[in-house]
């Protein structure tokens, strides 16, 4: 339960928004984020900024104090991970609307937060979603490769409406950002035994309850790539553990999808030994990889056409993308999730 009265706005007219912010070891962002947050183009008695900060241990407070006005509040999240320092801000929260805001995104210019308020008073919905592509301004060869390959199918999940570019009505799953108040009081907060698909999983939970998402580009925010091969193979081991839980708690959720890679890993590493004792399957191994090898470097030319500074490492992007998924999918079907499930 949210424990904080919410403040009215029907006397000024434009809703008091809480922006929820959980950091961990953000030095090299927050002072872009937090800086892009004070600089909008909104009444500053409208709107809170909520950093609950994981215990850092580089000088992601230091630089928040160096910045914090009257309307930013520091909470302690002892829990460490994203989904408790968001339940954190959320029971803190004062505001009729709750923005997820992450620390290392930039937000685009001054108008986010009155976009915001504008895309729910239009539509009336009860949480809105945004794109979220990867910024790759001043970003290196690496990067670029990382943002062209995740934003396109072989590197993404094709369903997901975080690359979308029309406005309108759709499902919250992978997009809603920004919540009226009562969607809390509705279906609860974060689970707090997601390091990853947290924000998934509490948005399935938003559709089970038959609420409303109104995706506008006009809120879109960019994220920074992973600057390294290992960051992003990290990322994606935690993202495939964190699609089995959501499975294990939603089961609706399912999609062939993302067993794809963790079948496809295993059969690399069993073809060879079923091909020893059945040699006519060595034709269906050789058919397998070569179809893989060319939709990798099928995709890895039609990306590197916009960008050839991206052709050398596209290939083994795509490598750390699903391998990473992979393992992380295997590992959560092996040793499962910490705790018991709900």
């Amino acid at each position: 339960m949210i424990d904080t009265a919410p403040l009215s706005a029907t006397e000024v007219g434009l809703p008091y928004l809480s922006i929820l912010m959980p950091v961990r070891n953000e030095g090299r962002h927050i002072a872009n984020t937090l800086g892009g947050l004070l600089s909008q183009d909104y009444p500053t008695d409208r709107y809170e900024v909520l950093i609950a900060d994981g215990r850092s241990t580089d000088d992601t407070r230091n630089i928040v104090a160096a910045m914090a006005t009257p309307n930013v509040r520091v909470l302690d999240n002892p829990g460490l991970l994203s989904s408790a320092g968001r339940n954190a801000a959320v029971r803190a929260a004062r505001g009729d609307i709750l923005v997820l805001v992450d620390g290392h995104c930039d937000l685009g210019g001054p108008n986010y937060l009155r976009e915001i308020a504008s895309a729910f008073a239009r539509s009336g919905a009860d949480c809105v979603g945004r794109p979220q592509p990867l910024d790759v301004s001043g970003a290196t060869s690496l990067q670029r490769a990382i943002a062209a390959a995740r934003g396109c199918r072989l590197g993404h999940h094709p369903s997901s409406h975080i690359w979308a570019k029309h406005e309108g009505f759709v499902p919250p799953h992978s997009v809603a950002v920004a919540y009226q108040r009562e969607v809390f009081e509705r279906v609860g907060m974060f689970d707090e035994r997601f390091d990853a698909c947290e924000d998934y999983e509490f948005n399935t939970r938003v559709a089970s309850a038959g609420m409303s998402c109104f995706l506008t580009p006009q809120v879109t925010v960019h994220y920074t790539p992973r600057d390294s091969l290992l960051r992003l193979y990290r990322q994606m081991i935690r993202y495939g553990r964190g699609r089995i839980r959501l499975l294990r708690k939603h089961p609706g959720t399912f999609s062939p999808a993302v067993f794809v890679p963790a079948m496809f890993l295993l059969g690399l590493m069993v073809g060879p030994v079923i091909a020893l004792l059945l040699p006519i399957l060595w034709l269906v191994y050789g058919a397998c990889v070569g179809l893989y090898l060319f939709l990798v470097l099928g995709y890895t030319f039609t990306l590197a056409f916009r960008d050839l500074r991206t052709l050398p490492w596209l290939p083994p992007v795509f490598f750390a993308i699903h391998g990473g998924a992979a393992i992380g999918v295997l590992l959560e079907l092996v040793f499962g999730p910490p705790g018991k499930e709900a």
